[in-house]
């Protein structure tokens, strides 16, 4: 009996997909999405004001201090959620900037007037150009960035207690060289 090209597409495509999916659950957080940013320096800022807030730049991010960029909208259940955390955070010393995500600024500022200001500067993204740049996967999302504007990592998500810990807590110390 003579062997056809086809009749081993559905053998190798299998094979294929199985060491895909092999691969895929050897990662060290499976819920983690991945970043390619990680080691590369952090795309531009391009912002616009948020009120009468102070906003930042590129410049910021390569100040020498470790900071964590947080992308939040006032529409966002979840940026709700890790508030009080991310204020925690910025009362511990940890210096946070603010990304407004396709968000209306009177609503934007309503969310900080309600829920306390942790952001050291905040700029808007109303047409998330820049999130596209970041590799946004959506709200909220929060770098780790070195001292020189490097990112040291990404957690898509909330920000709570355990994620403090485990990422950005180690994150933090890794970026500080420690």
């Amino acid at each position: 009996m003579k062997i056809k090209p086809l009749m081993l597409m559905p053998p190798v495509i299998f094979a294929g997909l199985a060491a895909m999916f092999y691969i895929g659950m050897q990662r060290d957080d499976p819920d983690q999405l991945p970043t390619a940013l990680a080691g590369r320096t952090a795309p531009p800022v391009v912002l616009e004001s948020l009120g009468a807030l102070p906003g930042f730049s590129d410049e910021d991010l390569r100040s020498g201090e470790v900071t964590l960029v947080n992308y939040w909208a006032s529409w966002c259940a979840p940026c709700r959620v890790e508030h009080p955390n991310l204020t925690t955070l910025a009362q511990e010393g940890v210096t946070i900037l603010g990304v407004n995500y396709k968000d209306q600024p009177d609503k934007a500022l309503g969310f900080l007037e309600e829920l306390g200001n942790p952001y050291s500067a905040v700029g808007a993204d109303k047409q998330g150009r820049m999130a596209i740049n970041w590799g946004l996967y959506g709200v909220p999302e929060t770098y780790v960035i070195d001292g020189e504007g490097t990112i040291v990592t990404r957690f898509a998500g909330p920000i709570t207690q355990r994620v403090i810990e485990d990422t950005i807590r180690p994150a933090i110390e890794k970026a500080r060289g420690n």
